[in-house]
């Protein structure tokens, strides 16, 4: 009889992208420290790891990329300057950062060789897993963090877990789309995984965003990738490798998802957040709807 599935307690998250859709704000500030509501994508990410159960997340950066770290240092004498001017919530908010850096550890990836390469990076640093992937660029906002729910699944069926959403066919050029198997509404067999398929070769509109629990046998599977589609080395290719020797179901999740690898998508990710913030809620809302309104006389 199986034994249960291993804990996952280490998530990596990929952060070594030029952000080129972002320039030119990227050229000096890393993507991932791009805000949304005035917290950077990279403090999402972390959070949402943590909520889930994580223990430690691995950071894997370009050389050099620095800012992500020293984001969660302690500084105090910010806290000071803060709590001199009495703005208690911002105090607050800076003196709990400490609190989830202590989990960061960093590993680099030498160059931009793609996703299976940046795992990996991080799976040669720390061995073979299991391991949770959690990309910054794609938020989810909701009641239950999207990681938990992957960790879930894993928990009842083992393997690997995928976070997928189901896309316009025009869109899944740009993603990994699962061919599915047995599907209950919300956990989904996979038998198959195209990357970036072509017009017409999509096996399903399941694409797969943003959040992976990685069985051991993927994370063995990578230093194996060779360049798939882009030219780079895939972490789709190596889980479409498991299949079949091993479980691998997707998960569809319960949340919103915002793609913040655009700037409609951070821009729609800010609003909602603030939307969601009684401070702000009524100001924002007062602010979107004149926009909208005054958009609607410009179309008249």
């Amino acid at each position: 009889m199986a034994g249960a599935p291993d804990s996952v307690r280490t998530a990596v998250l990929p952060i070594a992208g030029l952000g080129t859709r972002f320039l030119p704000a990227t050229k000096a500030v890393p993507k991932e420290m791009l805000p949304v509501a005035g917290r950077p994508l990279v403090q999402y990410a972390v959070q949402e790891a943590l909520d889930s159960g994580i223990e430690r997340v691995v950071l894997v950066a370009a050389p050099g990329r620095d800012l992500a770290l020293q984001h969660f240092a302690r500084d105090r004498e910010l806290e000071a300057a803060l709590a001199a001017r009495g703005r208690s919530r911002a105090q607050a908010e800076v003196r709990m950062l400490p609190t989830l850096g202590e989990r960061l550890t960093a590993v680099e990836q030498a160059e931009p060789l793609g996703l299976g390469h940046a795992v990996g990076c991080a799976t040669q640093a720390f061995g073979p897993g299991p391991y949770a992937v959690i990309l910054p660029d794609d938020l989810v906002l909701g009641n239950v963090p999207c990681l938990r729910q992957l960790l879930d699944v894993h928990d009842q069926l083992g393997g690997t877990v995928l976070a997928v959403t189901s896309l316009p066919r025009e869109e899944l050029r740009k993603f990994g789309v699962v061919a599915p198997g047995v599907d209950d509404g919300t956990v989904v067999e996979v038998h198959g995984l195209v990357e970036k398929p072509a017009p017409g070769m999509e096996p399903s509109q399941l694409a797969v965003v943003g959040r992976y629990v990685l069985a051991p046998e993927v994370c063995a599977a990578l230093p194996t990738l060779v360049p798939g589609a882009g030219g780079e080395l895939q972490l789709t290719d190596a889980i479409a490798a498991t299949i079949g020797a091993t479980p691998v179901h997707a998960v569809r999740f319960e949340g919103r998802r915002f793609d913040c690898g655009n700037p409609a998508g951070m821009v729609a990710a800010g609003v909602a957040v603030t939307l969601a913030d009684p401070s702000l809620s009524e100001v924002v809302a007062t602010s979107v709807r004149a926009l909208l309104s005054g958009m609607d006389g410009e179309q008249a």
